[in-house]
């Protein structure tokens, strides 16, 4: 059966569900603002207990990996991210659990062909990509202070 593009569009159309922007908005916000603030709180309990700055924000980051990784294998993080939305994408915790779902997923193809090959399946272009403009953007700092 061929269709027109008309004809597509309006199937599509009515195929379609709503999106309830301003709503999904306010949730992803929520959540978001939520992994944000407990990030914060964290990052004030490791400077309250006498490490420095740096040593701090790195335990901060270590801690919200793990507790989201945790939480993936539980199943209790994709259950936050349906309410959230891109509010569980966008901090260091999304990327966790972007890199663990996968390896959740096939385990049971082995720990060489189904978590080691799999864990990287998602989060993988985003490391390559990153590095790969991180080494152009180094070289173009290079030749300007070069030049």
């Amino acid at each position: 059966m061929q269709l027109s593009d008309k004809q597509y569009a309006m199937m599509a159309d009515d195929a379609a569900h709503p999106s309830k922007s301003l709503k999904n908005l306010a949730k992803a916000f929520l959540i978001g603002g939520l992994i944000c603030t407990l990030g914060q709180g964290l990052l004030e309990m490791f400077k309250a207990s006498g490490l420095e700055d740096d040593k701090a924000s790195a335990f901060t980051s270590i801690s919200l990996i793990i507790l989201s990784a945790v939480m993936t294998g539980l199943a209790l993080y994709p259950k936050i991210a349906k309410h959230g939305g891109a509010g569980t994408l966008v901090p260091i915790t999304g990327f966790a659990n972007a890199v663990v779902s996968p390896a959740i997923e096939f385990r049971t193809e082995g720990w060489i062909l189904g978590i080691g090959a799999k864990v990287f399946a998602i989060a993988g272009p985003v490391i390559l990509y990153g590095c790969a403009a991180s080494v152009v953007y180094g070289l173009i700092y290079w030749l300007v202070g070069v030049l």
